[in-house]
């Protein structure tokens, strides 16, 4: 057992195969993941699918600094959830992910969950150290037996340079057919990149992206009022943007400015989500095509 009364050094101390393993894939260089066969988790989603999957593959997500992404599997159906979890609502986040990897696997009499805990640094407000006990004591907190395997976070994902802390890995992928998991860059992160980090910024739940029964992703239907103080966001410096807009200004990716100005600009766009992108309440469907890219389906085929 992980005694969680102690500090998460004296972990590491007693447990010292996780930090042999934290650093064996610290040690890794980022793999280029391309589109093909890939499913992107972004910030506050899930998706969980198994290696009988004829679509996605590979299960992946980037750019978190303070967040964690985490992998949970099974060891007998080989169900593999990968979620990117910011400390927003942590043991309801674990609850989620924890039935769905059991729902795809309660025909399975034997194996084990084992879970992958990847990212966070150490920042100046400890953001990172409390999401790492939060997720620990969620796991310890559940009715079944979590086996920890990889333990690379916070201190032992920690870079120094010049006095400023960064991560040393922000992204991971895990091979749903292998179970392999190496760190990982993604350069494409849709479908639907703007519209997914806006329901995010809009303060939504964690939330499943993927049907793996039916093999579809599925966004929204969300809603949301208008963005507050939008415009005045909008015309901020780039530095103002990342001063305030981050929990680690100066750890964060160098395109992550943009990326806020993008969803921020889609939220301007799109102030009443139900009349400009879910008029008919139903979700926006892709499917895997022959190439392994996701192509839109229409509403109507399903």
């Amino acid at each position: 057992r992980v005694d969680l009364a102690r500090p998460t050094g004296d972990m590491i101390r007693a447990h010292p195969h996780l930090e042999e393993k934290a650093k064996l894939l610290r040690s890794q260089p980022a793999q280029i993941v391309e589109p093909k066969g890939l499913l992107y988790v972004q910030q506050r989603e899930f998706a969980v699918t198994t290696p009988k999957d004829g679509s996605v593959s590979i299960l992946g997500s980037d750019d978190a600094t303070t967040c964690h992404i985490v992998v949970l599997r099974h060891t007998g159906s080989g169900a593999t959830c990968l979620t990117h979890c910011d400390g927003s609502d942590t043991e309801a986040e674990v609850s989620l992910i924890m039935s769905s990897v059991k729902s795809l696997s309660s025909s399975t009499g034997c194996g084990r969950l084992e879970v992958h805990l990847v990212g966070g640094f150490n920042d100046d407000r400890q953001l990172s150290q409390k999401l790492t006990n939060q997720l620990l004591r969620a796991f310890d907190l559940q009715p079944e037996d979590v086996h920890l395997v990889t333990f690379c976070v916070t201190e032992l994902n920690d870079r120094e340079e010049q006095d400023i802390h960064f991560p040393i890995i922000y992204g991971i992928a895990v091979n749903v057919k292998t179970a392999e998991i190496f760190p990982a860059t993604f350069p494409v992160k849709g479908p639907d990149e703007d519209l997914r980090s806006a329901h995010t910024l809009t303060g939504a739940p964690l939330t499943n992206i993927y049907d793996a029964k039916t093999e579809q992703l599925q966004i929204g239907p969300y809603f949301w009022g208008p963005f507050p103080h939008v415009d005045f966001w909008l015309e901020q410096d780039d530095a103002q943007i990342l001063q305030n807009l981050s929990t680690s200004p100066l750890a964060e990716p160098p395109h992550f400015v943009s990326h806020i100005r993008s969803t921020l600009t889609f939220l301007k766009e799109h102030p009443f989500p139900s009349r400009s992108l879910f008029p008919d309440r139903k979700p926006r469907i892709y499917k895997k095509n022959e190439e392994g890219l996701w192509e839109q389906v229409c509403s109507d085929k399903i």
